[in-house]
């Protein structure tokens, strides 16, 4: 099953409040510019994870998603669990959200 916006959003929420609003000031903090909101950053990811496979793959859960304001974007690291071994590996850290 393909992740969606919201599971990608309860997985950020997982990580902790500072991250979902580190998504929240990036976009808020750039007006009068415009930049991504958290639920098109998180509509992205879910696309971006779905074409590399992970949300398909039944064996891995997503458990939470990282997030740190950089200023001009914002870094994302998702952490999956393998639920065969209950290993856990992180994504390459993301950055293209600016």
């Amino acid at each position: 099953m393909s992740l969606t916006r919201e599971q990608v959003r309860e997985a950020v929420e997982r990580a902790g409040d500072e991250h979902w609003q580190a998504l929240i000031r990036f976009h808020e903090d750039a007006y009068p510019a415009s930049r991504p909101t958290p639920g098109d950053i998180c509509r992205a990811e879910a696309e971006r994870l779905n074409q590399l496979g992970l949300g398909n793959d039944p064996d891995l859960r997503l458990v939470e998603s990282r997030v740190e304001n950089l200023g001009s974007t914002v870094r994302i690291v998702h952490v999956f669990q393998n639920q065969s071994t209950n290993a856990r590996q992180l994504t390459e850290p993301f950055e293209n959200y600016g």
